[in-house]
């Protein structure tokens, strides 16, 4: 029978709030959004990272994501005692009850998922773990990796035996890189293992962290295709949502109106075409694990290839708009507005922002990137022309292009802009945040993702 959330038992185990340490290893953002929420819980948080500059950058309270949610936590329980960033990984483990690994695994340049990361992480972890400590998976692995890698490396390194010596659970979360502190303690977590104990601790622990739906399971290979399952599945559904923008794009309908006439239910899983897709690295651990098994994945592998292309189309949306004007991208002078990931915050750059950037630049046009939230460069940014204001964003360029829709963007006045353009110039609107006609009555060139109601 599978345990239910007892905090009696927490407190047998030592494990309830107030009294025990947990290790996050990994300071991602996956990590310092759980390590916020244990400080709330009241747990004494030790955060362990590799990166030299990143401790430094932690150690004082600052973060490149999430900036004014965040910051004010870190600040204030780095202060109290209550948090702590280190680059010694032996101190964490050494006095930790509980360790969450955040480790993600990697896709290299050639689309194969490398694993070594992680696996070097438990080989120290289990050279340095006390007995009865819970280790808890929050990266998303592929099936069986779990058991065959994670497991067994654990075991043979600390000379400890899951299930009678010390804990392993598996907890991923999905989609990580997008994660808000509210999102994550609200999202359904599945909590796997392969022993009643380790399930019993792990699923206690995680309550005290989140108010969403647990859902718990002895059987760890469901859990590993589970979570990539529904990965993939929102990754097709994001492909699909592509092509068909691409479609309405040819026949003059606007995907934001066939949208708006679609059943609630609809709605749920008919999505919002996007030049940033993420989930890539989950299509290539079950690509890699059907591989194995002599499976052809022809649908997952699609999507995959989706991802890439969109990229492309917006490149073609951008060049057909100057040409439109009579320019082409060749020393095109092009605004990008809109770099962050999550709307009207300071969070990372989206995803995609590199490649669509790169390709532009490789058939020779002049970027200048502009965010309300993100206005200092930073190193995912280096390198390109950022500048700290709209107007000098704009001024002279052929081609705007909204990659973010803050709600900035949605109030441009478009008569004062196209002063500072050098006109005719064009706006390419990614995130549908513009009205098409009030664009072209201003005198723009305008295109849209899934938007083919221009008339120039």
């Amino acid at each position: 029978m599978i345990p239910t959330p007892n905090q009696e038992i927490l407190k047998i185990e030592g494990l309830e709030s107030g009294k025990a340490t947990v290790g996050v290893v990994g300071c991602s953002r996956i990590g310092i959004l759980h390590a916020c929420l244990l400080t709330k819980a009241e747990f004494k948080v030790l955060c362990f990272d590799g990166d030299r500059a990143v401790v430094e950058r932690l150690s004082k309270g600052k973060v490149q994501f999430l900036k004014q949610e965040i910051e004010p936590i870190l600040r204030k329980n780095l202060e109290d005692g209550k948090l702590r960033v280190t680059f010694n990984l032996e101190d964490v483990v050494s006095q930790s009850n509980v360790l969450l690994v955040t480790t993600p695994a990697t896709a290299n340049e050639k689309g194969i998922i490398d694993y070594s990361g992680i696996e070097k992480t438990f080989k120290k972890l289990g050279s340095h773990m006390q007995k009865d400590t819970l280790t808890i998976v929050t990266s998303v692995v592929g099936v069986g990796v779990t058991e065959s890698l994670l497991k067994e490396t654990l075991e043979s390194s600390s000379g400890f035996r899951v299930g009678a010596d010390c804990y392993l659970a598996y907890c991923p979360v999905l989609q990580p890189e997008k994660q808000t502190m509210n999102s994550l303690m609200k999202c359904r977590r599945i909590v796997a293992a392969y022993d009643k104990t380790s399930l019993e601790k792990a699923l206690k622990f995680i309550g005290t962290i989140t108010k969403g739906e647990t859902v718990a399971t002895l059987n760890v290979k469901a859990a590993e295709a589970a979570v990539l399952f529904e990965t993939v599945y929102r990754s097709v559904g994001l492909a699909l949502a592509n092509e068909l923008a691409i479609l309405c794009e040819r026949t003059g309908i606007d995907y934001l109106s066939v949208q708006s006439l679609l059943s609630s239910s609809s709605v749920e899983t008919f999505h919002q075409p996007t030049l940033d897709n993420s989930g890539d690295d989950a299509l290539l651990m079950l690509l890699e694990e059907a591989e194995n098994h002599n499976v052809k994945l022809k649908i997952p592998q699609t999507a995959l290839d989706s991802s890439k292309e969109i990229v492309k189309h917006g490149v073609t949306l951008v060049k057909e708009a100057l040409k439109t004007c009579g320019k082409t991208l060749r020393r095109a002078r092009i605004a990008i507005l809109g770099v962050s990931q999550t709307r009207n915050v300071t969070d990372n750059p989206k995803i995609a922002l590199k490649a669509f950037a790169k390709v532009l630049e490789r058939k020779g046009a002049k970027l200048s990137l502009y965010d309300p939230y993100l206005y200092r460069k930073t190193a995912d940014v280096e390198g390109w022309n950022f500048e700290e204001n709209l107007i000098k964003a704009i001024e002279g360029v052929d081609c705007i292009v909204i990659f973010t829709g803050h709600d900035q963007f949605k109030r441009l006045n478009l008569e004062k802009i196209k002063f500072l353009a050098k006109m005719p110039a064009a706006i390419v609107d990614f995130e549908g945040v513009l009205e098409p006609s009030k664009v072209e009555s201003e005198g723009f060139i305008y295109r849209g993702l899934g938007r083919g109601v221009w008339r120039k």
